[in-house]
């Protein structure tokens, strides 16, 4: 099985939403998210669309410190957001790292959450296949 660290800033929109995408379509890979200032709780537009798809549970998609994180191996490092990627700890145990910027729908309305968890979704998951396959 494939590790990856999804990274945003808050870790309640973004990293979720691909965390939960990933680990709903691709086969052999399990993900993880962590945020490098965490909100309090997930946005609740984006719990409510990961609900209406049938990929939310709240036992998993939460927000959580990258310090979590800091002794586990990964595959692939992730992060969606620039703040991120500028705050972004250090991941000695990862094979990879990228960055795809993903504009925060905070403070939107539900049409820009479903946009950015499609943007997730055509543009993130590919890239992680075809980074996973190339080891």
């Amino acid at each position: 099985m494939k590790k990856v660290l999804i990274i945003c800033r808050g870790n309640s929109c973004r990293s979720i939403m691909a965390e939960a995408l990933i680990n709903s379509y691709l086969k052999g890979v399990r993900a993880f998210s962590c945020g490098t200032n965490i909100k309090r709780e997930i946005a609740p537009i984006t719990q409510v669309i990961l609900e209406e798809r049938g990929i939310y549970d709240n036992s998993i998609y939460y927000p959580k410190s990258c310090k979590e994180f800091k002794d586990m191996e990964f595959d692939l490092v992730v992060t969606v957001c620039d703040s991120a990627k500028e705050e972004c700890p250090v991941f000695l145990n990862a094979k990879k790292n990228i960055h795809i910027d993903f504009k925060d729908p905070e403070g939107k309305g539900y049409k820009e959450f479903e946009k950015t968890l499609f943007k997730i979704r055509n543009r993130l998951l590919p890239e992680i296949e075809k980074i996973l396959e190339e080891e």
